[in-house]
């Protein structure tokens, strides 16, 4: 298995975050939805803060356009309800004018004091179906738009899809000098050449992890081309428990009432539903067993009633403790956890595992810290 090296030697430690159920994907059983468990602020706020008094380190912070809460809105309330745990932000390339974007951002930054990160997401919005290569030209240039708005005292860009000529960037600078750390996912080769050129963290989610290691080679290659080095992250479910049997019990009560003509209407409802990445999961499903194991606690339910992340590490304490080790020797720095319903899965994960874990806040190249000098303009080895 191939191994990639990664930006930080303090390979001991990890970044472990949990998730926040904003798209309306919350479930006591899959695909059944419950009132109480629906996409409002009182309920996902409090996952967020279960995982702050857990001790997760972040927080996914999703986006969907069909359903649940606007993303940087529920990020802005709950900063002053917060004061330890950071939150990774979805930003949908192109939503909003990125100048504006890079404005709004940097406000949350301060809101946060630096506890903001960002994953920039490159998929279609309502109504539009709109080429690979062109969504992801249009996120390659709000990144970079981004980074001079963070960085330099005007904004001098001209692309295939934005053109500026010497604007003030004005009050636009982050809290953190050079802007939030940038995670990122994506499969296809115009999506490994922004993540390596541009970006931070390379998201990925569960396939074997020889599949895993592959993709982390491919990116790898991108990011030694511009003299850089990228963290790794997974997201993935999880069911834990004290026993292997109970989790794997778990895992069937959990799919024990699932329509899967509603589970796939579920799925394809998402904007990322055609995605190479999702086909992916889609492909995992298929080379699992009859109980859905695609390796040997690594289960691909989820993905019958779930577009994006579609499978779940599932074992005892012990056994997913292993799993996350193994993942961690192949380079994996970033682990966005979740499981159903969130709550209480954030809970379970945070007695059992969580305390068993060195965790860390993956490195900034110029540290955490309020911006308190001019910024200079940032080059293609940005971090390194």
């Amino acid at each position: 298995m191939t191994v990639v090296p990664v930006t930080s030697a303090d390979l001991d430690a990890s970044e472990v975050s949990w998730f926040a159920a904003l798209c309306s994907d919350d479930y006591r059983y899959l695909g059944v939805p419950e009132g109480d468990l629906r996409s409002s602020f009182k309920h996902c706020s409090a996952i967020l803060k279960e995982a702050e008094n857990q001790g997760f380190g972040n927080i996914l912070c999703p986006s969907s356009y069909q359903v649940g809460q606007d993303t940087l809105s529920f990020v802005a309330g709950c900063a002053p309800i917060t004061d330890r745990i950071n939150m990774l932000a979805a930003v949908r390339c192109g939503e909003m004018q990125p100048i504006m974007l890079a404005r709004t951002v940097a406000t949350l930054d301060h809101m946060l004091e630096g506890r903001l990160t960002v994953n920039i997401i490159s998929s279609d919005f309502p109504g539009e179906t709109a080429d690979s290569a062109f969504r992801y030209q249009r996120s390659r240039e709000v990144v970079e738009i981004l980074k001079q708005a963070w960085t330099q005292d005007e904004i001098t860009y001209k692309g295939e899809v934005y053109n500026f000529d010497s604007v003030p960037t004005g009050p636009a600078r982050p809290y953190q000098t050079g802007g939030p750390l940038l995670y990122f996912g994506g499969y296809s080769p115009a999506a490994l050449e922004l993540c390596g050129q541009h970006c931070d963290v390379y998201l990925m989610w569960p396939e074997p992890k020889e599949m895993l290691a592959q993709r982390m080679t491919a990116v790898n290659a991108v990011a030694e081309k511009y003299g850089r080095t990228l963290d790794y992250g997974l997201r993935v479910h999880v069911i834990v428990r004290d026993t292997e049997a109970e989790a794997r019990e778990y895992a069937d009560h959990l799919v024990s009432k699932l329509d899967d003509e509603y589970g796939t209407l579920i799925r394809d409802r998402a904007h990322d539903s055609t995605s190479l990445g999702v086909s992916h999961q889609a492909r995992a499903r298929e080379l699992a067993d009859k109980f859905g194991y695609v390796e040997p606690h690594l289960w691909t339910g989820i993905g019958r009633a779930r577009s994006g992340c579609g499978a779940a590490l599932v074992g005892s304490t012990d056994q997913v403790l292993s799993q996350i080790e193994d993942y961690r020797k192949m380079g994996i720095r970033a682990f966005i956890f979740s499981g159903y319903p969130h709550l209480d899965e954030c809970k379970s994960f945070g007695q059992r595992v969580l305390p068993e874990l060195k965790t860390c806040s993956l490195p900034h190249a110029y540290g955490r810290v309020p911006h308190s000098t001019p910024a200079t303009p940032l080059g293609v080895g940005d971090r390194v």
